[in-house]
């Protein structure tokens, strides 16, 4: 059997650790991350709904989980669980992609299981989230501005105002729910083409900024490293022009962010000193280059990388960078007391792909599957 069913196989098997009757929990061990997330049970169910009907109901739970404790202004939690005890509840915010994830999850559960029953069933929450993502919106241009840490990368680094990450995914959201205008308002000034004191792409460098603010006469408040998951989401999502994706796999390319495997979350990694470190970067596990999100590589990103590939018809690019992704994923990494090691690992060390982290994590499983279900059918699945 090649890696790349192997992996497969073993990556439904981890799926199928991480079932729990609430839903996809975030990883699939004791002791692990034993609480459901909105933004890793979806992008789980990325691939999870492409194994017929076999995870229909842990999907269902999750999303009937999220809605059931959405808050009364619309915010979907970042997580349910009691994971964060420190905090004192089982209900957790203050993200903003979480909203986002939890509507393009119900469109690919109603378009997997087609099921118009149950969005129909939450169409109210649906429509809450939306409302609540809409007022994140302190310019009135139709742009998404977020609090620093408050996406996937909730540690490190240091980003806010208008993210590429976050006005990705809510260029795929007003394309789902049907407000083509807006999103074609949204992909202008992301792109630069209006009111371009906004625009996140940066023609010179080839690549979006992860995050840029407001404007001070010849100053403005942004930083120019890479983000790897927003850019390619900005690609597989449509956000990004041919032209800019083009450029974009390209950087990726040229600066080695693919290797060992695909793909390091930011370049070039941050360290004590730089203009963009903050002190409470010490008390993360970013603090060391190539660890963690400091450049350290997550298999989800190499799924992303892989489906962005498809989106620009790089079909043997793509094939041979899900090969990569089938080898880094089925690493094991020896943990706790458990006598085995454990495979599709949470991140991996961004200089030798050394598994780290923690083991068995639903979304390294379902972005596996979805990419290689992209590959296989040479399109972009629900984007």
């Amino acid at each position: 059997m090649s890696s790349i069913q192997q992996a497969y196989q073993k990556a439904i098997d981890v799926l199928n650790a991480c079932v729990r009757p609430k839903g996809f929990y975030a990883s699939g061990l004791k002791g692990g991350y034993e609480a459901v997330w909105a933004r890793d049970s979806m992008i789980a169910a990325l691939g999870a709904s492409l194994v017929g009907v076999k995870f229909n109901e842990p999907f269902a739970n999750s999303l009937e989980l999220l809605s059931k404790n959405q808050s009364n202004l619309g915010q979907i939690p970042n997580c349910v669980g009691s994971y964060n005890t420190d905090r004192k509840s089982d209900v957790t915010f203050n993200t903003i992609d979480s909203s986002l994830w939890y509507i393009i999850g119900h469109n690919i559960y109603t378009r997997a299981y087609n099921n118009k029953n149950f969005l129909n069933k939450y169409a109210v929450n649906i429509s809450k989230a939306f409302f609540w993502l809409k007022h994140q919106d302190p310019d009135e241009v139709g742009v998404l501005a977020q609090q620093p840490t408050m996406d996937w990368m909730d540690a490190f680094p240091h980003k806010y105002g208008y993210t590429i990450n976050t006005n990705a995914l809510y260029y795929a959201v007003l394309m789902i729910l049907g407000h083509k205008k807006e999103a074609m308002n949204l992909q202008k000034i992301i792109n630069g083409q209006k009111n371009k004191y906004i625009s996140l792409y940066n023609n010179k460098l080839g690549y979006y900024y992860s995050w840029g603010w407001k404007n001070h006469e010849q100053y403005r408040e942004h930083e120019e490293w890479f983000d790897s998951a927003g850019n390619l989401l900005a690609i597989i999502t449509g956000l990004a022009s041919p032209k800019i994706a083009k450029n974009i796999l390209k950087f990726i390319e040229d600066k080695k962010i693919n290797q060992p495997y695909g793909c390091k979350t930011i370049w070039p990694p941050i360290k004590k000193g730089d203009k963009e470190w903050h002190d409470y970067f010490d008390n993360c596990d970013a603090r060391e280059a190539y660890h963690y999100s400091n450049a350290g590589i997550w298999p989800f990103i190499g799924a992303f990388y892989v489906v962005a590939l498809v989106k620009t018809k790089n079909y043997k690019k793509a094939e041979a960078e899900l090969e990569n992704l089938a080898q880094a994923n089925l690493q094991k990494l020896k943990i706790r007391d458990f006598k085995e090691g454990y495979e599709f690992n949470e991140w991996l060390d961004g200089r030798d792909g050394q598994p780290k982290g923690e083991p068995y994590q639903a979304w390294s499983a379902g972005s596996y599957i979805y990419a290689y279900e992209c590959v296989q059918q040479k399109k972009v699945l629900w984007f």
